[in-house]
């Protein structure tokens, strides 16, 4: 645990460890598996590496120069999230901004920018692990709401992190207050993208959860909606009675959860799993959205699902739930093109391909168009997979390299014009 911690991030709290993970069961119980330190999440010369210095007493300064060439070499920040995503104003980056698609912005409030509890799969790990060079953050949203105010294509703030909620109520206002108060009629929802839900779900109890939920219930009030992008990886995590209630108060509001989360290697890799994980938002009414594929960064070689294996999973999970389940989409990689969910394996003319197509996409154009891929039954992210048919490359292929070869590119498909008719403003709802 010590040498692998001084590489990737560990934190756990004390509702994690007394409610949801089983003891009995260590270590092939699947919230341990999701949490702690494994020794294979490092390859194994670099975790002898940091053992010996361990053991020979090394300083912690010592220990962190070791681990900073490791880290480097993790893709600590996949899918050109620091070259391609962060938008630029009069030549100065907004660091704590990200714009991707050009319907969705995200916000990295400063003081969010930490967890409840640390899951191995996450992306985000560098903004727990001291690569400040690496980390997005925001002190205030001043300068998001001018970047909105002349992208009028936005439709959705994202608030991210981290997990914004480990931030206290009146913090969290001072994000977004600014955000509603503006004149912002094209910014049609606010979503925060929270782990708490799971790892801490008393965050919606007492004085300062009832803060919150009255903070939700203004967003819904001003005529947004108030979406809460919500990490349920196991059905465990939504078996607790102080789960439940969280979801409940939640849910009172007028806010709406949306429940995501990567297939993981030894903690829900199997069809059943997912079946159950999907019935159970649903009864308690939540809408199943996302099942990802693990990013390719940090511990990815420990989790990672070979892609026809998360198909497999997806597809016969989907077969056992009822059409309000069936509102998820997947497996899903949020890669560097964008998001591209494999859509099925298929022979066609003798040749065994992937039927993928982006769901989601730097460039609105690509959103929806097939295209295939040689089906290879060990490639677990979009890079390893080669065009089907004898095609040199994918179609989105020549476009990205210029995108990344010019950002500016990257940047001018958010500006866009959209098809979109003139919508009346929502007026307040009445309290």
């Amino acid at each position: 645990m010590r040498v692998v911690s001084s590489v990737l991030p560990f934190r756990v709290n004390d509702y994690v460890l007394e409610e949801l993970i089983d003891w009995d069961r260590v270590p092939e119980d699947p919230m341990f598996r999701l949490l702690f330190p494994q020794r294979e999440m490092l390859a194994p010369e670099d975790f002898d590496l940091l053992d010996r210095l361990l053991r020979s007493g090394a300083s912690e300064s010592e220990m962190k120069a070791a681990a900073r060439p490791i880290q480097l070499r993790l893709n600590p920040h996949p899918a050109g999230q620091k070259q391609l995503n962060v938008p630029q104003r009069e030549q100065e980056s907004l660091s704590g901004v990200q714009h991707k698609y050009r319907e969705t912005v995200l916000f990295f409030p400063s003081a969010g920018q930490t967890c409840h509890a640390y899951c191995g799969y996450c992306f985000r790990w560098p903004q727990f692990v001291g690569l400040d060079e690496l980390r997005f953050a925001a002190r205030e949203s001043g300068m998001l709401i001018d970047y909105l105010h002349g992208h009028p294509g936005v439709t959705s703030v994202l608030v991210t992190g981290g997990d914004p909620l480990v931030m206290r109520t009146n913090v969290l206002r001072r994000y977004l207050d600014p955000v509603l108060a503006a004149d912002l009629p094209h910014v049609a929802s606010i979503r925060i993208g929270t782990k708490s839900v799971a790892w801490w779900p008393d965050r919606f109890s007492g004085p300062d959860g009832d803060a919150l939920l009255r903070l939700f219930e203004e967003v819904v009030r001003s005529g947004k909606t108030m979406a809460l992008m919500a990490h349920y990886s196991h059905p465990r995590e939504l078996e607790t009675p102080s789960a439940q209630r969280a979801l409940r108060r939640i849910l009172s509001t007028g806010a709406v959860v949306r429940c995501q989360a990567p297939v993981v290697r030894g903690v829900n890799d199997d069809a059943l799993t997912w079946a159950d994980l999907w019935r159970l938002q649903v009864q308690l009414g939540a809408v199943p959205y996302y099942m990802f594929v693990a990013r390719d960064t940090g511990a990815r070689r420990y989790y990672e699902v070979p892609l026809a294996r998360a198909h497999e999973i997806y597809r016969d999970a989907i077969a056992q739930v009822s059409g309000l389940a069936r509102t998820v989409r997947g497996p899903s990689m949020s890669a560097t093109p964008g998001k591209a969910v494999v859509d099925g394996v298929a022979t066609v003319h003798g040749e065994q391909v992937f039927v993928l197509r982006f769901l989601q996409a730097r460039d609105p154009a690509w959103v929806g168009r097939p295209f295939f891929a040689r089906f290879d039954a060990r490639a677990s992210w979009l890079d390893e997979l080669q065009p089907a048919f004898g095609e040199r490359e994918f179609f989105w292929e020549a476009q990205l390299r210029r995108m990344i070869e010019h950002p500016d590119e990257a940047r001018a498909c958010h500006d866009q014009p959209q098809r979109r008719r003139h919508l009346p403003v929502i007026a307040e709802v009445a309290a």
